[in-house]
């Protein structure tokens, strides 16, 4: 039985990893082997986390305390043998549980859809032949044959290499393609910088390879990341922290009002049956029975509003944390930037630099030197343009359809293609004009490559590209001035995080004796300097807004990225997310500092640089442990620990891998940073509306808890039947606030400040309000009660109409609890058409129980005729005449 063991097979040489693995570089495995393995060890494949079942979905529901409670109720009520009462209250909550379930499938079937089941295939030397086979099917000891624009698929230990350079961005963050050898590496050697391995999950960018598989499934790096994201513990909503005191709140409170009523009751000598299910009604509207319910519908909302601007939300509760979010903690490549390698600057010997315009792969923008256009028929710009193009392996591939630009090869190499389609050359053209003769292929070693092409009527000649300081050492021949200027000039574009290529050419008389089979060490002194490129991956146009968006309303944002430091810190600052004072940290340094250290520096560091996954868990840990609630964004499988451990895991539904996307709650399927924004608007609308809700709520509950207590206490009779506060509380009130969540956005919820994770849902101001409307709505509704007992009038009938009155009192509170400071007569009910259906039938179904006999029998009602209706609602405006009024004020004083 094959045993799979674990070495640093970076550090050992070629012969001997093919050796321990028990294989042949030459043929393979045999196809025997190989099948033999497959069965001890399993498939290439890292294990997935099951999606929950349905009735698992329902059953976490059921997780909130406001529905024990509800639970608690409802049993109690069954004890007493109210039946009835408990089945409503049972009704409520399965509905609550149902929405949830249904909205949190859908999400699942979502992300199903967005998934990509693309069968990936590799390529494999096996009974010594070449074969096509499955990756699932790949087994340590296979041998990889590797070419431009193969996915690799497991880990492997290189045998052979060629101008290899593999895109490791998803793996390690790194933007650019890394170029990889053979050669022997020490121990310790970090992961990003082990080329002479290659990953599962990466991309061959260029060059071809012959590689022994060494890990497969778990085991690979990809595979270890996927286990530290499955053990990455899921924090606690801020909603699931405020409902989870608030309903500690509430038990205490319902508890204390169940024991007052009983005492008071009994002190009334107020016959016991009667008394225990008043006590339970008004037990049960101490609980915002709709609040379940509404918060259900206001985040499932929330989901669909979000859906249509390119978001998946798997989880109800990430629409409301990332509501609460106070921290951005984003990934650069591909989320930030546009992971599209751009030329944004030239230098020509003479001293000459040259602005280039445009971003991204698309030949669009012009050069521009001291204000004025240049193009090809600048000889300067020709010269270096031509060299950089006919110098290159990569191919720009104009768009498809609908499609966009898109580069064949190395990203680096193609920014200089498109660099020269906006010089107006035509790279196609050009290579067929002067075919190559010639080449010595990169090299990681010498950090260059030449190619020697043919010249119409001046025979061949040779091109070198490569980085400044290798190249400038070929350049002896060139007076020291320049050689002086063009280092100068390379450090500044480095200072301005840009990748710097130095290009060459010989003298075509002097190209035909060149000897390319001496490498470059034959090139001293045989070629001139042409210039330099400076390029960048730029920022996304939509990433700066998206950015002051998030610190005009109070979120920090904050970049984590694989790409070295002073790049992270010049993309940072120039999308605005690292001011002047902020620094930059890569993972060495943040590896020195220990937990108070790092909680110390925290605030003023908005870069951190070089990291790997752990680190970034750690990075997210950290800013949780200053309060923070952070909402991660990435797309690489090296940010999935830190998707998963964040409040709110965001990961981008295009370019984000499969393992990025099972650890986010929500994906972005456009991969479009602004849309960031967007959700964390409908968050803050979601949690807005679910503050009116709480606010009417419990301003109509505590109405009914007074009106009661003002009776036992002065000695009137209970103003109430018990099924008439059920009625108000599971009907009224329900066809109110499930519809109230579905209130638009105010306008100003980005230029609100982020709420405390630990601030309560009835926070200073609610209570304020409720201060306010409470004793106008207890006022009126027992001053109406009182008066008409004291003039005679039957107490069934007056009954009916207090029912009624406290009905009506929040048929008007409803329109105060739309906005704190706007006035209800300027918003209007239309202002939302599903609380203005609402609205319309919670009035039709109070006539239904005043004046249809069934309904009247079964909740003590008779019909109250049409001008005693008209005092009622008169009466219940009140309520609205106040809070209009201290709007008002509000509204002067601000």
């Amino acid at each position: 039985m094959f045993q799979l063991s674990q070495h640093a097979w970076h550090a050992i040489d070629a012969d001997s990893t093919v050796q321990r693995l028990d294989s042949d570089s030459a043929a393979g495995l045999s196809s025997e082997a190989a099948a033999q393995r497959l069965a001890d060890i399993g498939p290439n494949a890292v294990a997935e986390t099951p999606a929950d079942s349905s009735w698992l979905l329902f059953a976490h529901q059921f997780r909130s305390p406001l529905i024990s409670i509800l639970f608690a109720a409802a049993t109690l009520a069954a004890a007493l043998g109210h039946w009835g009462d408990a089945w409503v209250i049972l009704g409520v909550v399965l509905a609550n549980a149902l929405i949830g379930a249904m909205q949190e499938g859908r999400a699942e079937r979502s992300m199903a859809a967005l998934r990509r089941l693309s069968g990936l295939q590799a390529r494999v030397l096996r009974d010594g032949r070449a074969q096509q086979v499955a990756a699932r099917a790949l087994v340590p000891g296979d041998v990889l044959l590797l070419a431009a624009g193969d996915a690799v698929g497991a880990d492997a230990r290189l045998l052979e290499a060629a101008s290899l350079a593999a895109a490791e961005a998803a793996l390690t963050g790194e933007s650019v393609p890394v170029g990889k050898r053979v050669e022997t590496l020490p121990e310790a050697t970090a992961l990003g910088d082990r080329h002479n391995m290659v990953f599962s999950g990466t991309y061959v960018a260029s060059g071809r390879a012959r590689a022994v598989v060494t890990a497969t499934g778990e085991h690979t790096e990809l595979g270890a990341i996927a286990r530290l994201t499955r053990q990455a513990r899921e924090p606690k909503t801020p909603l699931e922290i405020r409902l989870a005191a608030f309903g500690r709140q509430l038990v205490a409170g319902a508890l204390a009002l169940f024991v007052a009523v009983m005492v008071f009751g009994l002190w009334r000598r107020l016959p016991l049956g009667e008394l225990l299910m008043v006590a339970i009604s008004q037990t049960v509207s101490m609980v915002p029975e709709g609040l379940p319910v509404a918060m259900t519908i206001a985040l499932a909302v929330g989901i669909q509003r979000m859906a249509a601007r390119g978001a998946i939300v798997r989880r109800l509760s990430a629409v409301e944390t990332l509501g609460s979010t106070t921290v951005i903690a984003s990934d650069k490549t591909g989320t930030l930037t546009r992971n599209e390698m751009t030329v944004s600057a030239l230098w020509l010997v003479g001293n000459r630099d040259i602005e280039v315009g445009g971003v991204g792969y698309a030949p669009e923008g012009g050069l521009r030197e001291s204000g004025r256009d240049v193009g090809a028929d600048d000889p300067g710009v020709r010269a270096l343009l031509d060299a950089a193009a006919l110098c290159n392996d990569a191919e720009l591939l104009p768009p498809r359809g609908r499609g966009t630009w898109r580069v064949l090869g190395d990203p680096t190499e193609g920014a200089l293609l498109v660099a020269a389609a906006k010089a107006g050359i035509d790279a196609q053209a050009l290579r067929a004009r002067h075919p190559r003769r010639g080449e010595i292929p990169f090299d990681s070693d010498s950090r260059m490559m030449a190619t020697l092409h043919a010249v119409d009527g001046a025979g061949p000649r040779l091109f070198v590209k490569g980085a400044p300081e290798a190249v400038l050492r070929l350049c002896s021949a060139d007076a020291a001035h320049t050689l002086h200027a063009a280092r100068a000039a390379a450090e500044a574009m480095a200072q301005r995080a840009l990748r710097v290529l130095a290009v060459a050419a010989s003298a075509p008389e002097a190209s035909a004796a060149l000897p390319l089979d001496a490498g470059f060490d034959g090139l001293v002194g045989r070629v001139r300097l042409l210039g330099l490129l400076g390029q960048i991956d730029p920022p996304r146009d939509e990433a700066r807004a998206a950015v002051a968006a998030c610190r005009a309303a109070g979120i920090r944002p904050v970049m984590i990225t694989g790409d070295h430091k002073v790049t992270g810190l010049a993309i940072a600052r120039a999308l605005g997310i690292a001011a002047a004072q902020d620094d930059g940290i890569d993972g060495v340094e943040l590896e020195h500092l220990n937990e108070t250290e790092l909680l110390e520096q925290l605030p003023r560091i908005a870069v951190f640089a070089r990291v790997h996954p752990a680190q970034k868990l750690r990075i997210v840990e950290a800013l949780q442990a200053r309060g923070e609630v952070v909402a991660m964004t990435g797309d690489g499988v090296n940010d999935a620990p830190a998707l998963a451990r964040a409040d709110v895991g965001v990961a981008m539904g295009i370019t984000g891998t499969e393992v990025a996307k099972s650890a986010a709650r929500i994906v972005i399927t456009d991969d479009d940073f602004a849309t960031i924004v967007a959700a964390v608007e409908q968050g803050r609308v979601v949690y807005a509306n679910l503050k009116k809700v709480i606010l009417f709520l419990f301003a109509t509950s505590i109405d009914e808890v007074l009106v009661l207590l003002l009776a036992l206490f002065t000695g009137f009779p209970l103003p109430l039947a018990a099924v008439q506060i059920l009625w108000i509380n599971i009907v009224t009130e329900s066809t109110l606030t499930v519809n109230l969540v579905m209130d638009p956005p105010d306008g100003d919820e980005m230029a609100r400040a982020p709420v405390p994770r630990d601030a309560p849902l009835l926070d200073r101001a609610m209570l304020g309000r409720i201060a306010l409307l409470v004793p106008v709505a207890v006022a009126v509704t027992f001053g109406w009660f009182a008066w008409r007992v004291a003039s005679g009038v039957p107490l069934e009938v007056v009954r009916t109409e207090t029912f009624t009155l406290l009905a009506a009192c929040q048929w008007f509170n409803v329109l105060n609890c739309q906005s704190a400071t706007a006035s209800a007569l300027r918003l209007g009910v239309l202002r939302n058409r599903w609380l203005a259906g609402g609205f319309a039938l919670s009035v039709a179904l109070q006539a239904a129980v005043l004046n249809l006999p069934p309904l009247s029998r079964m909740f003590h009602t008779v019909p109250i005729p049409p001008h005693d209706l008209l005092g009622i609602a008169a009466a219940a405006s009140c309520v609205l005449w106040v809070d209009e009024l201290r709007k008002a004020i509000a509204r002067w004083r601000d």
